[in-house]
């Protein structure tokens, strides 16, 4: 076999050409590497020369980093990607790495030159399979190798091959390296199930190392605490808490003594489960066993406390911090306390922990005032969160938006409106760009109070601000409306604020907002207004009138307006056809309510339930039984899905097309000894029944005398019964 020897690799950048120099005599008999294939010394020069003599200059404009075309260029491209070869396996490499790029496949071309190969050796095998990117070919590749003579595959060639699974996200086939590893005589270390465990938890894959870890047991391997530790870390991480307590109980068995970050890493689990009392017990052995948790230890704690909303835990950690342990906290540590007392409703003692913060003389963050403020406000102590806005001044801050916007807030709800006006002209004065939440409150405070001059001044204001006061007028009603203003409120200050301007999207929200507190025959009006204004309705609008006609009674306009909605290409909201095919259903529209449902489920990412069970109890009726629809209605009731009238059209379209009217009827019947329908229901569905089976049997009979050509013959008799 050629070695290939560079003797001078600061050399690259000069124009002399490379040698390729033998270490021993040449044999004829011997199989080499050359071009890209394997041949004998015979049919190959005599004499190697420079690569540049045997390589005729490539075009650089046609070059392919893919082509033999350029072997030259194709040389240096492969010789960057085995850059971790040592330089007596890059000739092998690159023959077998440029046989898998020109078959592709395992077929028997390739398999024949590879048996041409005298000797593979396992790092050989890894360093290709580095670079593969079929996994298929992979596998092939290594089974081939295994089966060489006097071949054996190390552990470097195993974990190659894992590595190689993993990284073609074949983790699963990655798992069963090891039984492969003992089914050929070479029993698996802890360095492999370690290997399998660090992809696994690299990605995210809890339920994966579990496997792995259940594995190792099998196996008999006694990990280190090192790898116990990265097994519970990933564990945690994922929300597997139970299975990482377990894991430490088999770590307690095999006699091992915990770190600091064993311990670390369960606490952190137990406090984002909320179990307190368990990491208590944690703390107890932490010490038991020498180790005290510092200040980062307990803020850590104290954070994944808080990020779960278990304030009462906070306390009693920060309670072991500072009474038993008598760990004196940072800075860090009453920042998150502090923040996270004034946010869940307890600012006094969180304005405790800020004087006491203060007396020891420490930097407060901007983000500690911000939170106190926000939670004053929050509590309508609007003169405390002035008083911390003074403190904040007099500590060298400047207020961002937010302390500002909060306490605009707080001002207007304590109608203190002059004082809110002037806050916000202090806002502009520092150019902090004012948004709608410095704007709204203001504007809230007007509206709710009918004050519409002053109103409009704050519109001009904000207007010459360059603010978007469209957009503002739109969030406004919005919120106008949230909080707990009616429909008709919010329609009177739409009347005045008419010739300030207007939008869609306002109309859109004050005819949603007048069919949800059920002034229908405003929200139409409002409709019949906009089509006549320059605002064309978009398909919001109908979306949102469409109800309004059903719940009106109008179920033909409402379809009207459901046609439109199609012929521009555009899909109702999922309220929509739910009111639509309600109303249909009440009054016997059976298929074109269920042509509806079928229009939503094949438009709608996620349909109604009802809209889905509707299908299936079609599909039941396919059998004719009334026992097999029953289980569909009872699943439908199992689920929280409690049957309706497209249920029971569902029924009667059913069993019209599938089945009898007898067995609809035992439905109903049943249904109505559950008290699931009443007396009056069952007689209205079965006037449907009867109805809907007319018009089937209508609908057989035409299409029977269409087809046989009777129609035209029925009509020269005089016949009026045929439709036009």
């Amino acid at each position: 076999m050629i070695r290939m020897i560079q003797r001078h690799s600061a050399t690259m950048r000069k124009p002399s050409p490379y040698y390729v120099n033998l270490e021993r005599e040449s044999n004829l008999r011997r199989n080499i590497a050359h071009n890209g294939s394997i041949g004998s010394r015979r049919s190959s020069p005599s004499r190697l020369t420079s690569l540049t003599d045997l390589h005729p200059p490539s075009q650089t404009r046609r070059w392919d980093k893919l082509s033999l075309a350029s072997p030259l260029h194709f040389f240096f491209f492969l010789r960057c990607k085995f850059t971790s070869i040592k330089f007596r396996l890059f000739v092998l490499a690159l023959f077998l790495y440029l046989q898998f790029i020109k078959h592709i496949e395992l077929v028997p071309v390739l398999t024949s030159d590879l048996l041409r190969l005298r000797r593979v050796s396992p790092e050989l095998v890894s360093e290709v399979l580095k670079v593969e990117s079929d996994p298929n070919i992979a596998s092939k590749f290594f089974a081939w190798a295994g089966k060489q003579k006097g071949f054996r595959h190390n552990f470097a060639s195993y974990n190659a091959f894992a590595y190689c699974l993993n990284r073609l996200n074949r983790f699963r086939s990655a798992d069963q390296v090891v039984e492969l590893m003992n089914l050929q005589g070479k029993r698996p270390s802890e360095k492999q199930f370690e290997i399998l465990i660090r992809m696994h938890s690299d990605k995210g894959r809890g339920i994966r190392v579990w496997y792995v870890y259940q594995k190792m047991r099998k196996f008999g391997v006694k990990a280190r605490v090192f790898l116990y530790n990265r097994i519970m870390d990933a564990l945690v991480k994922t929300g597997h808490l139970d299975l990482a307590m377990s894991v430490y109980g088999d770590f307690r068995a095999d006699g091992l003594v915990e770190e600091s970050m064993t311990f670390m890493i369960l606490v952190k689990g137990l406090c984002r489960e909320g179990r307190v009392d368990e990491v208590f017990e944690l703390l107890v052995r932490m010490r038991g066993l020498g180790f005290k948790p510092d200040v980062f230890a307990y803020t850590a704690m104290i954070r994944v406390l808080v990020s779960v909303g278990d304030l009462e835990g906070c306390l009693r950690v920060w309670e072991e911090m500072v009474g038993r342990d008598r760990v004196e906290p940072d800075a860090m540590a009453y920042t998150t306390l502090v923040t996270a007392l004034c946010r869940g409703g307890e600012v006094e003692r969180g304005f405790g922990l800020f004087r006491e913060m203060k007396g020891r003389g420490f930097l407060i963050d901007r983000a500690v005032y911000g939170a106190l403020v926000e939670g004053f406000v929050a509590g309508g102590n609007v003169g405390s969160a002035c008083d911390v806005l003074r403190d904040l001044m007099a500590s060298g801050y400047r207020a961002d938006l937010l302390i500002y916007n909060s306490l605009i807030e707080g001002l207007c709800i304590a109608n203190k409106i002059d004082k809110a006006c002037k806050l916000f002209h202090v806002t502009v004065r520092d150019g902090l760009n004012p948004d709608f939440n410095t704007v709204n409150p203001i504007l809230l405070f007007y509206a709710d109070r009918r004050l519409m001059d002053e109103f409009s001044k704050m519109l001009e204001h904000t207007q010459k601000l360059g603010l978007p006061v469209i957009d503002y007028l739109s969030k406004f009603f919005l919120s106008f409306i949230e909080k707990g203003n009616g429909g008709k409120k919010a329609l009177e200050v739409f009347e005045d604020l008419k010739p300030k301007g207007s939008s869609v999207v306002i109309y859109n929200i004050l005819i949603e907002s007048l069919h949800t507190v059920g002034e229908v025959k405003e929200a139409l009006s409002l409709f019949e207004e906009m089509k006549g204004s320059d605002f064309k309705p978009d398909s919001s609008t109908y979306s949102n009138v469409i109800p309004c006609f059903v719940q009106n009674g109008d179920i033909k306009e409402a379809c009207s307006c459901y046609n439109t909605m199609t012929e521009r290409s555009w899909v109702p909201s999922v309220s929509a056809y739910r009111s639509l095919v309600g109303g249909l259903s009440k009054i016997g529209e059976i298929d074109a309510a269920l042509m509806l449902v079928r229009d939503c489920l094949s438009n709608v990412e996620s349909g109604p339930m009802e809209f889905k069970y509707s299908l299936t109890i079609i599909h039941a009726c396919k059998s004719g039984n009334s026992e097999k629809v029953i289980e569909v209605l009872n699943e439908m009731v199992e689920q929280e899905c409690p049957p309706g009238d497209l249920s029971y059209s569902a029924v009667i379209s059913g069993m019209c097309n599938y089945g009898t009217i007898e067995e609809a009827r035992k439905v109903f019947e049943i249904m109505r000894r559950r008290s699931f329908l009443s007396e009056a229901d069952v007689i209205v569905y079965d006037e449907f029944l009867v109805e809907h089976m007319k018009k089937k049997t209508a609908g057989l009979i035409l299409s029977g005398l269409k087809f046989f050509g009777l129609e035209s013959k029925l009509r020269s008799k005089g016949s009026t019964l045929l439709p036009a």
